[in-house]
Parts: structure tokens; sequence; C-alpha cells
């Protein structure tokens, strides 16, 4: 399912005009981005928990040269799912 596909849906179940179901699909995604960029989590109680997680550096190697070089570390989003969700793909 892509981000169109969502707007439809919200659209059809909250009896919205596709427009309003896109900003609607929108400022969801503005939030949980300005939250994650701020450090901070974003917890939806059932569904799941979005946050960023720290990515030590670690070594690699240049499949060209068979260098070893050094991947810098970074942050990274995550997702970890709730038990309503679990419970739901369960079935």
């Amino acid at each position: 399912m892509n981000k169109s596909e969502i707007v439809a849906v919200v659209a059809d179940k909250v009896n919205l005009t596709r427009k309003e179901a896109e900003g609607a699909v929108d400022a969801f995604l503005d939030a949980v981005c300005e939250t994650l960029k701020n450090g901070d989590k974003v917890v939806i109680s059932g569904f799941g928990t979005f946050e960023v997680r720290d990515r030590a550096p670690r070594s690699g190697r240049n499949p060209r040269t068979g260098e070893e070089i050094v991947i810098p570390g970074q942050k990274s989003p995550a997702f970890k799912a709730g038990k309503i969700l679990k419970d739901a793909v369960k079935d």
C-alpha cells in the first residue's frame, strides 16, 4: 500500500474529500518526522512506537578494492510494533 492508497482509505473511512484526507495524512507524517528530528519518540498506544536509534561505527570492505574502511555511525529511524498490531497480523 502506498501513500495515495492510504489517502483513499482514510477518505472513505472518515467521509472526507480526497484533498482533506491527503492533508490529514501529510499532517500526521510531518508531525512524526518533526518529533523524530527533535529526538523524541512517537507512541501510538497498541499500534507501536517510532523512535530514532543510534548506529555505532563499524568496519567494512570496499567491494572493488577489498580495502577495509570505517563506516561512520549514524542515526536511523526505527519502528517497534505494539500488541494490537502484532495480534492483528497473527490472525
